[in-house]
């Protein structure tokens, strides 16, 4: 799903599977554990997705948790609601130009 986003390329950080755009990490697979994914969120975002569906998101701990980190617990994710959030994330990490011409 991630990959699909325009000029998005997988990598890794600290041995999880991650995804990038404009050299920005937006998502993240395996953290804290298998089974979860992260998204990079704004607080604001994160509200909706954790008010809208508690059963399949939750901030993350900490500092990053406050900042809008959020985890997606994968086997009770839904595909349109994942990708809604997946493109909201990887709309905050996108260099401006790229984000505001992206039809998707």
């Amino acid at each position: 799903m991630a990959l699909s986003l325009p000029e998005t390329h997988e990598a890794a950080h600290m041995g999880h599977p991650d995804f990038r755009v404009g050299g920005k990490i937006f998502a993240t697979l395996g953290y804290p554990t298998r089974g979860w994914a992260v998204l990079m969120l704004n607080p604001d975002q994160q509200e909706f997705f954790v008010h809208a569906k508690p059963t399949i998101f939750t901030p993350v701990g900490g500092a990053w948790g406050r900042a809008g980190s959020t985890q997606v617990l994968l086997r009770a994710a839904r595909k349109p609601v994942v990708r809604e959030a997946t493109i909201a994330a990887w709309r905050n990490r996108a260099p401006k130009r790229l984000a505001a011409d992206a039809e998707l």
